[in-house]
């Protein structure tokens, strides 16, 4: 299928991805685009009695949205789409200053399974959350975002390595250290150009939740722009198409049979293990008191559960053309060929053939195609919040995404109709069948 169609979905995405450089960032550009449909944000200390129509609760990083149709019974079950915020990259430590040989550096740490020889060499911007001290004491925060190329992290010129070509020469603590301005070591040089961009005083930043960025902006590949090339697709991907879906159910002429529900968590790619992770009773707490909070009683609570229904939808691998072997012979999904079913006997991916049953007739009913996905079982394969979304609320879940190329790097590469495809079939799975 030509990608043409789904042009104006690629383009969305593509604006959505240069505007969330950061967990942070990505949850408040959904937080926009729900608010903009009408929905309402709440808190944990504000009353929900009563609430219908779209709400969300945004934390941190993570970000949990639902959709009560009008009139709709407190034990009506849920539609979830599972999706993550945080993407492999390079963290900035607290105390980051450090120079060595005369070169002014700074700090980091590895989050995630980085690749680390796709951060060599790229122009990289800083974002993130600043923590600041209030007016009257009490804690704030502020979000920063500078898309300039402050930092980079230099490549061993080959005639000091011959051996590069060999295999990854980087010592991951001693040579990570990005450059960023020549000169001594400055003590807060950092802390003043990050809170010079976020118009605040240096003197109020008490903490901060910083990351590299590469600052080169999205955009398409190809002929005739076939592929969608940029940083962070592995997730954004997913949480785009998963808060459009939601929008269009929402505001869809027809009530969805169900409660659609968009649930983004921060910290999958280090294992979810955080308050706002998938491993933590986030949604669990969130959709339990949206339940209590129409009337409904614990009964109801186990009934909306009981005929609950969760999509986990993350990225997949398309079969490398150069590494066809790495792949299962008999599963190679391929770009623009709709979204893959991602199967694993051994639960690393929550599929079975039920859920794998659910999001092909979803997918048949948007009318997009879809593929199936084993990883090789020479090695082990990598796992999503699937299995953790399933274990934790006893809820079926499929896991599925969008096929791609060199996931985790700096920059990835998908089909530019998947994220159209994927976004159709979300729509399907969160109103009807």
């Amino acid at each position: 299928m030509t990608p043409l169609p789904h042009l104006s979905h690629a383009d969305d995405l593509l604006s959505f991805i240069s505007a969330s450089p950061s967990p942070y960032h990505v949850v408040a550009s959904v937080a926009q685009r729900l608010e903009k449909a009408g929905f309402r944000e709440l808190r944990g200390t504000d009353d929900w009695t009563g609430t219908t129509g779209g709400s969300f609760v945004a934390l941190g990083g993570a970000l949990i949205a639902w959709y009560v149709p009008e009139g709709a019974p407190a034990h009506t079950p849920f539609r979830i789409v599972g999706t993550h915020t945080d993407s492999p990259n390079l963290r900035v430590k607290p105390s980051p200053d450090t120079s060595t040989a005369g070169w002014r550096q700074i700090g980091v740490e590895i989050y995630g399974g980085v690749p680390l020889n796709t951060w060599l060499d790229r122009d990289l911007g800083i974002s993130g959350r600043l923590a600041l001290r209030g007016p009257d004491g009490a804690a704030d925060s502020r979000l920063v975002q500078i898309d300039e190329p402050l930092l980079r992290v230099p490549q061993l010129a080959i005639h000091l390595d011959r051996t590069v070509n060999e295999g990854l020469a980087l010592d991951r603590q001693r040579h990570l250290a990005p450059v960023w301005a020549l000169g001594e070591r400055a003590e807060g040089a950092l802390l003043r150009r990050v809170a010079a961009a976020a118009e605040i005083e240096p003197e109020r930043v008490i903490g901060w939740d910083l990351m590299l960025h590469d600052v080169q902006p999205p955009g398409y590949l190809g002929a005739d722009r076939e592929f969608v090339v940029s940083s962070r697709l592995d997730n954004l991907v997913s949480v785009h198409a998963g808060a459009t879906a939601l929008v269009a159910a929402a505001t869809a002429a027809d009530e969805p049979a169900y409660v659609p529900v968009l649930a983004a968590f921060d910290h999958e790619e280090v294992g979810s293990g955080s308050e706002t992770g998938a491993q933590s009773p986030l949604l669990e707490r969130v959709l339990n008191r949206s339940v209590l909070a129409r009337g409904g009683s614990a009964e109801d609570w186990s009934r909306a559960l009981s005929g609950a229904f969760c999509v986990s939808a993350d990225m997949a691998h398309a079969v490398h053309p150069n590494y066809a072997e790495r792949h299962d012979p008999d599963h190679r999904p391929l770009p623009n060929g709709g979204p893959a079913v991602k199967v694993n006997v051994n639960q690393r991916y929550a599929t079975d053939s039920t859920g794998f049953a659910v999001f092909a007739s979803a997918c048949e009913r948007a009318g997009v195609p879809w593929q199936p996905f084993v990883s090789n079982n020479a090695m082990p394969c990598g796992t999503s919040i699937g299995p953790l979304t399933a274990a934790r609320l006893g809820v079926a879940t499929v896991d599925v995404g969008v096929p791609g190329l060199s996931m985790h790097s700096a920059r990835e590469l998908c089909g530019t109709a998947d994220p159209g495809h994927l976004c159709a079939a979300l729509g399907a799975f969160m109103t009807s069948g």
